[in-house]
Order: C-alpha cells, then sequence, then structure tokens
C-alpha cells in the first residue's frame, strides 16, 4: 500500500468520510490482484497494469467510488451513475458499503486489464 494514499486517507476530516474510504481501499485491494495505488489529480487512484480499475473522491457530504471498464455491464441505476465506461457510487454520511456486490463489480471490470 502506498504510503501517500494511507496519508490522504488520515488526513480526512469527517471520520465517517475515513471509514468508508478504509473500506473502498480494502475492498479494492482483497478483490484486484496485483493492484497499485497512486495519489493523481488529488485523489486516491487504483491501477492494474497501467490502466485505472477505480478512484476514491471525497468531498463535502460524500465520498464517491467510481469503477473504470463498466461498458456492457448492468449496474443498479439506482446506486451507481456516469458514462457506460464509469460509474460511481456516492456514498453519504451512514451509508454503508456493500462490499460483496463492489468485490464483484471490480473482479469483473478488471479481469481483462
Amino acid at each position: 500500500m502506498n504510503p501517500e494514499v494511507t496519508e490522504f486517507i488520515e488526513a480526512l476530516t469527517e471520520d465517517w468520510q475515513k471509514e468508508l474510504a478504509v473500506a473502498l481501499r480494502d475492498v479494492v485491494h482483497n478483490s484486484v490482484e496485483d493492484i497499485q495505488e497512486r495519489i493523481q489529480y488529488k485523489k486516491p487512484h487504483f491501477l492494474k497494469n497501467g490502466k485505472y480499475a477505480a478512484v476514491i473522491s471525497p468531498s463535502k457530504a460524500a465520498v464517491s467510488f467510481t469503477i473504470f471498464n463498466t461498458t456492457g455491464l448492468e449496474l443498479p441505476a439506482d446506486k451507481f451513475e456516469g458514462p457506460a465506461e464509469r460509474k460511481t457510487l456516492k456514498l453519504k454520511k451512514g451509508q454503508t458499503v456493500d462490499t460483496v456486490e463492489l468485490s464483484e463489480l471490480l473482479k469483473q471490470t478488471t479481469s481483462s486489464l
């Protein structure tokens, strides 16, 4: 794990955002082999073989988690938004992460990378 990503998460001012970011990071690492992480565009990005797999993007009211390479996948429209090639899940205070669902999605979207 990249210490810059750890520092980024630890610097989040809201505890609920830290908890979500840690949970999302864990899902990525537990779901995708040989994943690399780095801070890019001031956010944690996760790459496999140099290609984007996911990004964590905190804002004032939410923690967004974008999954790349989603073209052709059927994702619940009530949870995910965005163009066909990448979908974003916005989690607000009090919401939890469906780690099983995200893990399966990440395995599917990274299998061809």
